[in-house]
């Protein structure tokens, strides 16, 4: 094939495709946009699903999607970027959990499929067409991908741990 590399090519499209999709998720959250509810619509939903803080839980999933995924996109921190989206699709795999595994009955299969692509992406690199490739990786270190995956894998615990927890707690009952 010549001086083209299919592997880094793979990496290219897989790259562009699963970061693109994630950033527009994501500004549906933080700007409205693709009809989107922006940051107020999203913290009512975030409210409505059991997240609190709301508007910080809407601003954090909102940019672990659009930030992530256009840094997976570009190929920049590749390993930051892939631990930001895959965190914040631990949060909409909770959300979706109860309805069951499959997306045409509400279920989780998408949030996942997203969130493991993402992270696998994040553990691969991002190949020689990349930004990252460009400036001699100086934001793929392996201290960055285990920093990444520790502290995403910490917040998405610490978050959808809180929001389990409110969740058990039974309504007060009005008379």
């Amino acid at each position: 094939m010549g001086c083209v590399n299919r592997h880094d090519l793979g990496l290219l499209l897989l790259r562009v495709g699963t970061g693109a999709v994630l950033a527009a998720h994501g500004s549906q959250k933080l700007a409205g946009w693709f009809g989107g509810g922006g940051v107020e619509g999203t913290t009512a939903a975030m409210e409505a699903m059991g997240f609190h803080p709301p508007k910080y839980s809407a601003i954090a999933a909102g940019l672990g999607e659009a930030g992530g995924g256009a840094l997976l996109a570009l190929g920049l921190a590749t390993p930051a970027a892939g631990a930001a989206a895959a965190g914040a699709m631990a949060g909409a795999v909770a959300v979706h959990a109860p309805a069951g595994f499959f997306a045409q009955g509400g279920g989780y299969e998408y949030p996942a499929f997203l969130g493991f692509t993402a992270a696998a992406i994040g553990l691969a690199g991002p190949g020689r067409y990349s930004v990252d490739h460009a400036t001699g990786h100086a934001f793929n270190q392996p201290w960055t991908l285990a920093l990444a995956f520790l502290g995403s894998a910490a917040a998405a615990a610490a978050v959808v741990g809180k929001r389990s927890r409110r969740q058990a707690v039974p309504e007060p009952e009005h008379f």
